[in-house]
């Protein structure tokens, strides 16, 4: 099934709704009578089907709810259906209403010349004309057709059926990044919640889990309907009512239903944005910032040195987290009017200097994409994340990492998505070196250089090992790099040793196994299989979680306890304290729990007594 999402919009009384009972049949929004029935909404407002071929029309009721409604729908429109009198021609609403189009990048608008049978051809033929030069001056829209047309004129709607039906969709994402505005929420007897609105990215499912951006919580999809009828899936530039499992908390118009850890809020993003019908922008000034169904207060801070801008690169600031895709179009609004718009070129929040970030700023807007990966790498020496890729690109990661593969200078982790400039190999390189060099017998993994050095990936530092096993100065033995140099006839019992020795001269308060492997530079795999070997032989005893103390030590303590017992006639944690106020409580709490389990010991409320 082809979807498309058609906007109706124009000036009043310019037969807008007369045209859409004519084409649908539809006459009146039934929300109050639908939820009192069942699920079943009517969610367009309404629809025209024609075999294949599904319009579903979003209505912009009237001057004064505009912006509410028209920029809210706008976002999911794949056209417009503009309707111009043609006895009136352009009037200040129909103007309006396009250059709010005209910001969002409706793609394809289709003029419907109303009233045409109370006009002459003379007539109808100079207002086409005024239209087709009029409509050369918004340069994101493109005007599909002009048709004249009347509610009288049975011929004429079926002429305007037709071209609605050879709509082209516009170009959506389909790389698993759902989006999906809320615009409306309520509760159903026997359904439970259910939200409106139109799917904008990607696809969901019948059982599949969706977070609520703005609330970091999930819900599962108990149900989906299309047009009144029960589906499976939901697509791109389909209006869907979704039933919702678990929706136990407070969903309202704005909030975005995603997939979880696709896409991460911000209190900052960069635009390009434009004023319109000769307003600006200034600096510090307050606007409201409407995307989607959502529209949230915002801060413009300017990049640019006036105070004021028609035009031009902007960061907007807010109270709280957003949650903004590359690309994604926007309005602003200044004390109930629209003033400017404009689409997100840096919906990330980067720590990013002004002087590269206008570079970046401009190679996005141009889509230069590998420019500003070479950008991106060049400010952040430990390493540039793909793995946002779609929300910061519009990108998916195949597609991320072919241009990233393009850069010189680069070392490439397909598997963690980061790119690295190479200079920060040299460094990394000296690094490892330095721990070989400083401990001779340090066996490490690339995992376990990973895990201690936050910012290198698996992949990088693999890769800088298998660079020093190539050069003769590690040797690769079982997943480990050791010293070349150094031979050690059993590495096992070495490792048993050394462990042993550290955690014995740790007394009653050992050290955690992973200080103990970081200290003897230890891949944690061998430092945890020669623990384990340690405690089965009961050479060691592991009390909690990180404690594992030696059978020697803890004899030494309980015999002091038990002595404590007999001296006192009992112990617990006060007295245990005093004998030892250097033990912590974690440490306090093991050593008297291991006490409960010796023989010939009782406990009485806290106290341990024979």
């Amino acid at each position: 099934m082809k979807d498309i999402i058609v906007g109706t919009a124009g000036h009043v009384d310019h037969g807008k709704t007369a045209l859409i009972t004519a084409l649908t049949g539809f006459e009146g929004d039934t929300l109050a009578e639908e939820q009192k029935r069942g699920i079943t909404i009517d969610l367009s407002f309404c629809n025209l089907q024609n075999g294949e071929t599904n319009i579903a029309f979003i209505d912009v009721p009237g001057h004064e709810r505009l912006i509410k409604n028209m920029i809210a729908g706008a976002f999911g429109f794949d056209a417009s259906l503009v309707v111009v009198d043609a006895h009136e021609g352009i009037m200040p609403q129909t103007h309006e209403h396009l250059e709010i189009l005209n910001l969002l990048g409706v793609p394809h608008i289709l003029i419907a010349l109303t009233k045409s049978d109370l006009v002459t051809e003379a007539q109808l033929t100079q207002r086409e004309a005024e239209l087709r030069e009029y409509m050369e001056g918004f340069g994101n829209l493109h005007l599909y057709d002009i048709l004249p047309t009347s509610i009288h004129q049975p011929e004429t709607i079926e002429k305007l059926k037709e071209a609605l039906f050879t709509l082209p969709l516009r170009a959506k994402q389909e790389d698993g990044l759902f989006r999906y505005y809320i615009d409306r929420s309520f509760s159903i007897s026997g359904a439970g919640t259910v939200v409106t609105g139109t799917v904008l990215d990607g696809s969901v499912k019948v059982g599949d889990r969706l977070t609520v951006a703005e609330l970091g919580k999930e819900v599962q999809i108990r149900n989906i309907q299309v047009h009144e009828t029960d589906r499976e899936i939901a697509t791109a530039s389909q209006r869907a009512a979704l039933n919702l499992q678990n929706a136990k908390f407070n969903l309202k118009r704005g909030h975005l239903l995603t997939r979880k850890g696709f896409l991460r809020g911000f209190q900052s993003i960069d635009v390009w944005v434009e004023a319109i019908s000769g307003h600006e922008l200034r600096h510090n000034s307050t606007v409201i910032c409407f995307v989607g169904t959502k529209q949230v207060e915002a801060r413009v801070l300017l990049y640019a040195e006036e105070e004021q801008i028609q035009q031009g690169f902007v960061k907007l600031k807010f109270k709280e987290k957003s949650f903004f895709v590359y690309g994604e179009p926007f309005v602003l609004s200044l004390s109930g009017r629209v003033v400017a718009g404009g689409k997100v070129i840096n919906p990330i929040d980067d720590p990013i200097k002004k002087r590269f970030k206008l570079p970046l700023l401009t190679a996005l807007k141009a889509q230069d994409f590998q420019q500003a990966f070479a950008l991106l790498v060049s400010t952040h020496k430990r390493g540039f994340g793909l793995i946002s890729s779609n929300q910061r690109f519009g990108l998916n990661h195949e597609a991320a990492l072919e241009i990233a593969s393009a850069l010189e200078s680069v070392f490439v982790d397909e598997k963690e998505l980061v790119v690295y400039p190479l200079d920060i190999l040299e460094e990394l390189s000296g690094s490892i070196a330095d721990i070989y060099s400083k401990n001779q017998y340090a066996l490490l993994s690339a995992k376990s250089i990973a895990l201690k050095t936050k910012w290198a990936s698996e992949g990088l530092v693999g890769q800088i090992l298998a660079n020093m096993v190539a050069d003769g100065i590690l040797k690769y033995e079982n997943g480990i790099y050791k010293n070349a140099a150094i031979i050690i006839d059993d590495i096992a019992t070495m490792i048993l040793n050394n462990i042993y020795e550290i955690l014995g001269s740790g007394g009653i308060t050992p050290e955690a196994p992973y200080n103990i492997y970081d200290r003897l530079d230890l891949d944690r795999k061998m430092g945890d299989d020669a623990l384990k070997k340690l405690t089965k032989s009961r050479k060691v005893v592991r009390l909690a979680h990180n404690l594992f103390v030696t059978y020697e030590n803890l004899q030494s303590l309980m015999a002091h306890l038990k002595t404590i017992i007999r001296n006192e006639g009992y112990i617990e944690i006060a007295n245990f304290k005093t004998h030892y106020p250097d033990l912590s409580r974690k440490y306090l709490i093991a050593y008297l729990e291991y006490l409960d389990k010796q023989s010939g010991i009782k406990t009485e409320g806290n106290r341990r007594m024979f």
